[in-house]
């Protein structure tokens, strides 16, 4: 059955619809090249999702968590990290068996109001994570050189005319330079977990999880917002979409092959993230936990400790490094996810300079009021409340591509086996109930 030649209810393909369409099938897939040869052809988009999983944002999670509870959430970023692998497969399975990217889905199933609703419901997510990029390099710079919080928060609005830059060089310069800048945060934290030796054994004990995370409103308030952090909505619309990028071949078999490979990179990208988000949780634990610094109020706290619990002079500059290229990297990845919404919901065709300047507008307004009336904690707060608020829209985006994903009218051969849909639904059901009860216990 070929999904993207058979007109549906509700689910036509239109070959001039093509998702990102200055990029869609612009990277050269070898045909009976190997193994190895055809893999990398398909590695890149994997780590460009694996960016949204270690942004500034998991970095105040990561870091609280590990401050106040030691290992014990560390659990929370396992089993998070594995619905993340779960969501991603999907993601990109909808994409190359349909030729759709989630929102162009969700604009052709749902009724317009309906769709309309969750457009904005997506935007506020993009909006969420780009308050997080924001807050998070302006940080960076501020450890770095110096530099006031509020002119570190205008000098992000800069980087527009980076990315402007970079997209006229091919999408596989932009996934280049994400992965150069993804292995150097992995240097910089192994270097880390190095000098602050943690405990191996409680480190494994902590990946066990525990009824104690669930009961205490502390604890779980920031196992949630941990979720929201690793398992972000904007990617599983980026995912969809920055998977048809390759140049496969557009009927079954070419399809199979594709969501095989595009597997591997997604799954391989992830366990990188999950080493990072894993390393930051654990270097907080080792250096504040068990040192009786639990309370540990952001970021910048952090970085002030590092060096003198540590004892070497490295840690914080290299910190600060990896938090700055952390920042950076989601700015890319940030931009494409903004354009694949805006374009596949509501049909709307701008400018990517435009549109990033726009969504780069709506994050400094609240980050620069933020920092000029309650400064450095005002803005870790911040950090930690947007990954609260992409936890709550996670949602949103789960439930439809898990729908789209188990129908068989639109998936055809692809459309998920009966254990995958059982396990898929569990997933969005377990986030459902964690997030319905944040907002009860918030609000009452």
């Amino acid at each position: 059955m070929d999904v993207t030649n058979t007109t549906m209810k509700g689910w036509q393909q239109d070959s001039k619809e093509n998702s990102l369409p200055d990029v869609h099938s612009s990277v050269h897939v070898p045909k009976n090249s190997g193994f190895f040869k055809t893999l990398m052809a398909y590695f890149g988009p994997g780590l460009m999702i694996a960016v949204g999983y270690m942004d500034p944002g998991n970095w105040a999670t990561d870091i609280a968590g590990g401050a106040r509870y030691g290992y014990k959430l560390l659990s929370v970023v396992l089993i998070s990290n594995l619905f993340a692998i779960l969501l991603q497969h999907l993601s990109l399975k909808l994409g190359i068996a349909t030729g759709r990217d989630l929102a162009q889905a969700c604009r052709d199933h749902y009724s317009r109001p309906t769709a309309i609703g969750l457009w904005i419901l997506a935007e506020i997510a993009i909006a969420a994570t780009d308050l997080a990029e924001v807050i998070g390099s302006a940080i960076a710079l501020n450890l770095l050189f110096g530099l006031p919080l509020t002119v570190g928060i205008l000098i992000t609005a800069l980087d527009v005319l980076l990315l402007l830059y970079l997209q006229n060089k091919g999408f596989q310069t932009i996934e280049r330079i994400v992965a150069s800048l993804i292995f150097l945060i992995i240097g910089c934290f192994g270097y880390e977990l190095f000098v602050s030796r943690p405990a191996v054994a409680d480190v494994f004990g902590g990946l066990l999880p525990r009824a104690e995370i669930i009961t205490n409103p502390g604890m779980l308030y920031i196992a949630i917002g941990i979720l929201g952090a690793t398992v972000m909505p904007h990617n599983l619309y980026l995912h969809s979409s920055i998977v048809q990028t390759r140049n496969f071949d557009r009927d079954d078999e070419g399809r199979k092959s594709a969501i095989k490979f595009a597997t591997i990179d997604s799954t391989v990208s992830l366990f990188l993230a999950f080493f990072i988000n894993a390393a930051i949780l654990i270097l907080s634990a080792a250096a504040f936990h068990f040192s009786g610094n639990q309370f540990v109020a952001d970021i910048t706290d952090a970085h002030r400790l590092l060096d003198p619990i540590l004892g070497v002079k490295l840690a914080g500059i290299l910190f600060a490094v990896a938090l700055l290229a952390s920042g950076q990297n989601s700015t890319l990845t940030g931009t494409l996810a903004g354009q694949i919404v805006m374009e596949g919901f509501i049909e709307l065709r701008i400018k990517p300079w435009l549109r990033r300047l726009i969504t780069r507008l709506v994050a400094i307004v609240p980050a620069m009021i933020v920092a000029i009336l309650y400064g450095e904690h005002g803005t870790s707060e911040l950090l930690v409340l947007s990954q609260v608020i992409l936890s709550l829209q996670l949602s949103f985006a789960v439930v439809p591509l898990v729908s789209f994903t188990s129908d068989k009218l639109k998936m055809g051969r692809f459309v998920n086996p009966g254990w995958m849909k059982m396990l898929s639904w569990t997933v969005a059901v377990i986030i459902i109930g964690l997030n319905g009860y944040l907002l009860w216990d918030t609000i009452f």
